[in-house]
């Protein structure tokens, strides 16, 4: 059993005791969330494409703190993934990101998982310790953009005891994938060795209500160490017209046994300057005109050219080493614009000039429609090999309508749809679309 799930259970056995205390059940939540999912991959050059369809269904029980100087409370999440192909799936899910892949490599029927984190509330000051962790942290975003949500397992605090600044720390150990029933260690791109220590500090100050710097510092074990610096600001031209300013900026370097057989990082595959190693800076400006339903956001992003950019991913990771399957960990985010619907656009030398419209139909009588379009274009790309560069774009829209009143109320749905051209030496072109129906019911 897991150390969390057994503290988990303590916590449990206690708070039984004190279930009638004000606060605790007063301020709970119960929530059944239900999700159905079109995903068509159609590899342009050859590959093997994608065609699947999924139900998700996810359980979240968040209770209230206890009476005291210190509360206590606990959070429950349950999942299950259901495959809706008509039984055994009858293609290989190679990237093991959408089900999990039996041992002869067909989607198998569903899949399920249950965490839950206990948490103690002091003052301002939280503390969370479970496997139902989902960060939102410029050095760490959890993944949504499956059936199943990307959970982790460890501790974290934040702390808002100083007025306008926002502290946050912790330590994870472990990830669930959200194509896995199982948890796995830590890693990166094409490191298939697990490490139990991704360690994090930082914080968020609001400097003026429309000035935010951020800085962060994150460390996953015998992979890499970075820093993040950040600073948004919004410049209020009148009520219905806005200016966004939204810099970021990386820095990553190896630790440990970095490099080394097991532990290497994939470069995105693309270049290296020490091969295996990271070793990257990248920065990112995006500016955005809001201007009643209208919003244009411009950007560039530029990438250093000794290695490419890092983020935590799991999709590497082995059930038994290297020459084994796949654990099915795979997908993950970063905190970039360029983590776009198929590609990253985070490979060494990559120069990313990006731009997205959307626009919120509520503006003329229909609540609950937005639409947007997106482009990107990355150029001086350095091919693995080192010996040149290329280019790559892609192009993503999206309609969303969600339902605002009646029976329904709270019913969206997501159509998107994703061109992806690039060169290099192993051009992957592909088509993606998707199709997703949501629904969440609140029984309290």
């Amino acid at each position: 059993m897991y150390k969390s799930s057994l503290a988990l259970a303590v916590a449990l056995g206690v708070l039984a005791q004190q279930a009638g205390a004000a606060g605790f059940v007063e301020d709970s939540k119960l929530a059944l969330s239900s999700r159905t999912m079109y995903f068509n991959d159609d590899n342009r050059e050859g590959g093997t494409d994608q065609n699947e369809t999924g139900q998700g269904f996810k359980l979240d029980y968040l209770s209230g703190f206890t009476q005291g100087t210190v509360g206590f409370g606990v959070d429950v999440q349950a999942l299950w993934g259901i495959h809706l192909d008509g039984g055994r799936g009858s293609r290989p899910n190679a990237n093991n990101t959408f089900f999990p892949s039996d041992s002869d490599g067909s989607a198998v029927h569903d899949w399920a998982r249950i965490g839950g984190n206990a948490k103690a509330r002091f003052s301002k000051t939280e503390v969370h310790y479970g496997s139902a962790l989902a960060p939102n942290l410029p050095i760490l975003v959890a993944n949504d953009g499956r059936l199943l949500p990307q959970t982790f397992e460890g501790g974290t605090i934040q702390t808002k005891e100083i007025d306008n600044l926002t502290l946050n720390a912790g330590q994870l150990t472990h990830a669930m994938g959200r194509a896995s029933s199982n948890r796995t260690g830590l890693a990166v791109s094409g490191g298939f060795r697990d490490s139990n220590k991704f360690q994090y500090a930082g914080g968020d100050w609001k400097v003026t209500k429309d000035l935010t710097l951020q800085y962060y510092y994150s460390n996953l074990e015998d992979y890499y160490k970075q820093h993040f610096l950040g600073l948004t600001h919004v410049y209020q031209i009148d009520q219905d017209q806005s200016f966004k300013t939204d810099l970021r900026y990386f820095d990553s370097s190896k630790d440990g046994k970095n490099g080394e057989t097991g532990y290497a990082f994939g470069n995105n595959g693309g270049y290296a300057k020490n091969r295996g190693e990271v070793d990257n800076q990248t920065w990112s400006a995006m500016f955005t005109y809001t201007l009643g339903g209208h919003a244009l956001m411009l950007g560039h992003q530029q990438v250093s050219d000794d290695g490419g950019m890092v983020w935590l991913n799991q999709g590497d990771v082995r059930k038994g080493g290297q020459n084994s399957g796949l654990e099915g960990a795979g997908g993950a985010s970063f905190y970039l614009f360029t983590d776009s619907m198929i590609n990253q656009f985070a490979r060494a030398g990559t120069n990313t000039t990006f731009g997205q419209y959307s626009y919120d139909f509520a503006r003329v009588g229909v609540p609950g429609l937005k639409a947007s379009i997106a482009y990107l274009r990355g150029t001086d790309i350095r091919n693995a090999s080192g010996s040149g560069t290329y280019h790559e774009w892609e192009r993503d829209a999206r309609i969303d309508y969600v339902i605002q009143e009646g029976t329904l109320k709270g019913l969206g749905a997501s159509l998107r749809h994703g061109i992806y051209r690039g060169e290099g030496e192993s051009p992957v072109d592909k088509d993606q679309t998707r199709f997703i129906v949501n629904y969440t019911y609140s029984f309290m």
